[in-house]
């Protein structure tokens, strides 16, 4: 009576562990389900991942847009074998695409840059012109601003009064030996009245209350304050001149270009309006600030300037070059693809085979580059038709699908009419540009075909319009029927 109930219990909990695992069974079968779909190809075949036919290395869940080389993903099947870097183009397509290469070359490489910039007047040059004492104006000489004078050349007559009554007291003690004379004098000068008027007031021996200011440099003048007959205080500006030799030559660098310059740099320096001609000029500073706006650095290039051709406002360009020189890796700049995130060359390997590889730039000489990582001297890089062969990689993936989805042998067989115009011919080879292919659903594009018979070029010329029938032969496409015109029926 006691193990009876027992039983029941041992039996009720095996039986709710036998319901829990069967649930458990259910749900893994039923959450697994869906990956495994997504894990199979149309004809059956497991898909192990997606990856760009580019960049094989980053492997990606699910199909989609390739985040790289704007290219569709490929799958990978488990019964291939692993993928290898790059594409591969038979050398009469990749002719026909335009592709050239260049090689990797060891350059001693000294990095230079012509800058323009604009002539200016030397500010340490200027020489400012100031009233010593308060008076009026008498004469002007018939300056204006914008006119060059020479050191001494009379600017303006001003009469001072008060000059008028100390050069009268000074004459009247003159005379007289003693401290009295003595002081007399040294007033003149403390009132700021020239050396040369007090020599001349002891020579005349009369009373100079005109004085005349003139030029202390030779230069241009480029303020001038004060008209006849008006009045002029003590410290007043009169005018400021401006040296014309030397120059500055002010050139605005980026950032990435400022350690050209130099300061004691030497450097010659052409001007537009004298074609053939050159100055000489030094770097005298590099201002210590950037520009906040333009995030550019100042650079002032004192520039010779002896007969006065040079003329503030004017335009000149400069060639700037580093003092060092070293051996690096140089590879055309044309080469260079910048996808925002990597900087990448695409390769050219053996047997038609190219592959992108990411490389670390440095300097730039001209329209070579410097390359400091990723590459090694003697390799060859697509220096024109990157892009081209980006779009022959994304066709082979498409067609590469399109092959393996087709159920049917002989499909790959069947042909499909087209129409375009013909871009390329060399023997057997020929690119299109063809139209939409409404059999293969494919769009207008450029591609590259094989013709079946030599024959089949005859009458067939660059530019001509014309239609045509292709069929799939493994990874080429095989016309085996073009004429020019329009489309048969």
């Amino acid at each position: 009576m006691i193990i009876a109930p027992r039983t029941a219990v041992f039996a009720g909990a095996a039986l709710m562990v036998l319901l829990a695992v069967g649930a458990g069974g259910y749900w893994l079968g039923a959450s697994r389900t869906p990956m495994n779909a997504a894990s199979q190809s149309e004809d059956g075949r497991r898909v192990l991942y997606w990856y760009d036919p580019m960049v094989p290395d980053q492997h990606f869940d699910a199909p989609g847009q390739s985040p790289f080389m704007d290219m569709e993903l490929v799958p990978r099947y488990a019964d291939e074998g692993p993928a290898e870097a790059g594409v591969r183009i038979d050398p009469g397509v990749a002719q026909n695409l335009g592709v050239r290469l260049a090689a990797v070359e060891s350059e001693t490489v000294a990095r230079s840059l012509t800058a323009a910039g604009i002539i200016a007047f030397s500010e340490r040059s200027i020489a400012n012109v100031q009233a010593r004492s308060g008076g009026f104006v008498e004469r002007t000489y018939g300056r204006a601003v914008g006119d060059v004078v020479n050191a001494g050349a009379p600017l303006v007559d001003i009469r001072v009064p008060d000059w008028a009554a100390a050069q009268a007291e000074y004459l009247a003690l003159r005379g007289e030996a003693g401290d009295l004379a003595s002081a007399a004098r040294q007033r003149l000068l403390m009132l700021g009245m020239p050396q040369s008027l007090i020599e001349r007031v002891e020579r005349e021996g009369a009373a100079r209350p005109v004085a005349t200011i003139v030029a202390p440099v030779s230069g241009a003048i480029t303020a001038l304050d004060l008209r006849a007959g008006m009045t002029v205080a003590q410290g007043a500006p009169i005018a400021s001149i401006n040296g014309l030799s030397p120059v500055w030559l002010v050139v605005s660098l980026s950032q990435a270009d400022a350690g050209l310059a130099q300061p004691g740099d030497r450097v010659v320096a052409s001007v537009p309006a004298y074609p053939g001609d050159t100055f000489s000029g030094r770097v005298e500073t590099i201002l210590p600030a950037a520009n906040a706006a333009t995030r550019t650095i100042e650079v002032r290039i004192a520039l010779a300037n002896n007969d006065g051709r040079l003329r503030p406002g004017m335009t000149a360009d400069v060639q700037l070059s580093e003092r060092r020189s070293a051996p690096a890796l140089m590879i055309p700049a044309e080469a260079v693809i910048r996808t925002g995130r990597r900087t990448l060359v695409i390769v050219a390997g053996e047997n038609g085979r190219y592959a992108p590889t990411e490389i670390e730039l440095g300097r730039r000489a001209g329209d070579r580059i410097e390359v400091r990582r990723g590459l090694s001297e003697g390799q060859n890089v697509v220096a024109s038709g990157q892009f081209l062969i980006d779009s022959e990689a994304n066709l082979s993936g498409a067609l590469a699908r399109l092959e393996a989805s087709s159920a049917a042998p002989q499909a790959t067989q069947a042909s499909h009419a087209a129409t375009g115009r013909v871009t390329a011919l060399d023997g057997l080879n020929v690119t299109i540009a063809h139209g939409a292919v409404p059999s293969l659903q494919w769009p207008g594009m450029t591609m590259a075909f094989v013709l079946e018979r030599p024959e089949q070029a005859r009458g067939i010329a660059i530019g001509d319009t014309v239609a045509f029938r292709f069929r799939q032969d493994g990874s080429r496409y095989v016309i085996v029927d073009i004429r020019e015109g329009e489309a048969r029926p």
